[in-house]
């Protein structure tokens, strides 16, 4: 645990460093103007769209979660995804880091084995990309055909595109028709690791092979249950594109609080690829998702640059910093109940 409050730590000390960084390049000066000229009545409407997102998100781990039979309520599943976006923003490499602590925060509230949870979360990650690059591929398009040119950053951007229309079927299809053999390494690889950890856990009894390969094959399982199920794949979709349509909403609002009615088009392209940056070594990727939304930004529109941070600095406020924070109560309500069940059981 000291070493992961070490790492959390240090994510923010990386993050707070490119926040300056980004801003400094900008002028701090300009962009706090921009934003005392906000228009605070839809600046207002952010938060509602936020809870749009964390809601149509949260939903689609509710219709996971129902297929793999520990069904949660839609409020609950609502909250248990805030507090999942509560890890993955307080934790280096965003998704990649949180995923394990929001397996066992669903696990708890939904009462069921730890790898099914994860099982859910990774499920509900890998659904995501469907609809984002749809949404890019159709923001691309559309402002190519516009009269933006195809500057360095949007080249780029369409080379990111590309690749992720190529990659995710390609992906898709190898990891089912391989997914047994898959499997086998995982064990392989996997049951070393998991055993040795157990024994520097006070309290814990190391598990035996056999245990651990039981423990993978449900996560692989679970998965398959979920891939089965077109009515819940379809479902899931479904709730993710309204999530992101919603995401991109936040971003053209806050462009239009400072005075900029840019293209829609234009953001469904920032969204989905700006937050590739996400992958970096930085909480939530606090600092490179923003870099990432302002370069976009003044690629596709032409706006200031300041303007542009401005922007984001609304967006992210709606849709990293409020959750964090709903996220982080519901987390240690699921912690604290968790606690107790096992004063209860002692």
């Amino acid at each position: 645990m000291n070493g992961d409050r070490s790492a959390t730590v240090l994510g923010f000390a990386a993050a707070v460093v490119v926040l300056v960084i980004l801003f400094w390049f900008v002028g701090v000066g300009e962009v706090l103007d921009v934003l005392a000229g906000a228009d605070l009545r839809i600046v207002a409407l952010l938060v509602p769209v936020a809870f749009v997102w964390l809601s149509s998100w949260g939903l689609a781990l509710y219709t996971v979660l129902r297929v793999l039979g520990t069904p949660v309520s839609a409020p609950m599943a609502v909250l248990v995804f805030s507090a999942a976006v509560f890890s993955n923003n307080v934790t280096p490499f965003g998704q990649a880091g949180g995923e394990p602590l929001s397996a066992l925060l669903i696990s708890e509230a939904a009462d069921s084995e730890y790898e099914t949870g994860l099982a859910a979360i990774a499920s509900v990650d890998a659904l995501h990309f469907l609809p984002s690059v749809g949404l890019a591929a159709v923001g691309l398009t559309t402002v190519l055909l516009g009269t933006v040119s195809l500057g360095r950053n949007l080249r780029i951007a369409a080379v990111a595109v590309g690749v992720l229309v190529l990659a995710i079927p390609v992906a898709a299809y190898l990891g089912w028709r391989y997914r047994f053999e898959m499997e086998a390494v995982v064990a392989r690889l996997f049951t070393p690791v998991v055993r040795t950890l157990s024994r520097l856990v006070p309290g814990r009894s190391e598990p035996s092979p056999g245990v651990v390969a039981d423990r993978i094959e449900g996560f692989f399982a679970a998965i398959d249950r979920v891939a089965a199920s077109r009515r819940t794949v379809v479902a899931a979709v479904g709730c993710s594109l309204s999530g992101w349509l919603a995401l991109s909403v936040s971003l053209w609002l806050s462009t239009l609080a400072l005075g900029y009615a840019v293209p829609f088009a234009a953001v469904l392209l920032v969204i989905p690829v700006g937050s590739i940056a996400g992958i970096t070594p930085l909480p939530g990727g606090l600092g490179g998702i923003e870099a990432a939304f302002v370069v976009l930004l003044v690629s596709t529109t032409g706006m200031p640059a300041a303007t542009a941070s401005a922007a984001v600095v609304l967006h992210r406020s709606a849709t990293y910093w409020l959750p964090t924070f709903v996220g982080g109560g519901t987390a240690a309500a699921l912690g604290a109940r968790r606690g107790q069940q096992r004063l209860g059981g002692e």
